[in-house]
């Protein structure tokens, strides 16, 4: 599916025949690393959006390379310093990097600050000359959880489509997917997309490239009705096995990365 260049959703990326990338990198965190869309047969045991690209990215030319340097948890500050020289060694054409996202939802963490640092590294991406797609953060105003930080994220974005403009780089729109504004797109966890989620990313980000591609919707299950004490039940669970982790890392500043490395360091 392709969108017209008059599409407000997302901008247009021109593309007469096949697709022009054959090296393909992806920088960031959980979210590009495909943590909830777990697959065996895949590097580290997750698939995830990037990889989905990459797939149909690499059906419609002979020689695509893909590399995905994504590690869980990690901050701006340690991205940039972690993974933009692996990826410019890499000499891609292509080079898609969520960065922010793990900042911007720390209480007491300054939204402009974080976009400063996003945009020296959209700077360095820059000047090797390939195409850089970046990504909004979700609007998580469906989420009772993260619904606090809404308007932190709608700063970053603001300053993030900022240095998009800055440096012509094509803007993917986390923020107006709305199909995944449903809690059925969503791992258990809460915190991370599961494969319907992926999926719809997925589409997302090659309607932003323009690029032709079979991938149709893919319509959860319906809502199970529940009582009210089993919302309160499960909700009661979710918080002792996920959130109570998530925080107890934050307030010992580690990282549920740590210790890992890229899932595919390397092209192939």
């Amino acid at each position: 599916m392709t969108l017209p260049e008059d599409d407000p959703r997302t901008p247009f990326v021109g593309n007469e025949g096949a697709h022009p990338w054959r090296r393909m990198v992806s920088l960031g965190d959980s979210f590009t690393e495909g943590i909830g869309d777990p697959e065996p047969s895949s590097p580290g045991g997750h698939r995830g959006w990037a990889d989905r690209v990459a797939e149909v990215l690499s059906e419609q030319v002979d020689d695509f390379a893909y590399a995905n340097l994504a590690v869980r948890g990690k901050l701006i500050r340690q991205i940039t310093e972690d993974q933009i020289d692996a990826a410019l060694a890499l000499k891609p054409d292509l080079i898609t990097i969520c960065a922010g996202g793990n900042d911007v939802i720390r209480p007491g963490t300054d939204p402009d600050h974080i976009a400063a640092l996003f945009d020296r590294a959209i700077g360095r991406l820059s000047a090797s000359g390939a195409a850089i797609v970046v990504f909004t953060g979700f609007d998580v105003g469906w989420n009772p959880v993260f619904r606090r930080f809404r308007g932190k994220v709608a700063i970053y974005n603001e300053n993030m489509r900022a240095t998009a403009d800055r440096y012509d780089a094509i803007v993917a729109d986390l923020w107006a997917l709305k199909e995944i504004q449903d809690s059925r797109f969503w791992a258990d966890d809460r915190l991370h997309l599961n494969p319907l989620g992926h999926h719809e990313v997925a589409r997302m980000v090659l309607r932003t490239l323009n690029v032709p591609n079979s991938l149709q919707p893919m319509d959860p299950d319906p809502m199970p009705e529940r009582r009210w004490r089993d919302a309160r039940k499960e909700d009661l669970v979710w918080a002792r096995t996920h959130l109570v982790p998530w925080v107890l890392r934050r307030l010992r500043h580690q990282s549920s990365g740590d210790g890992r490395s890229a899932k595919r360091p390397e092209f192939s």
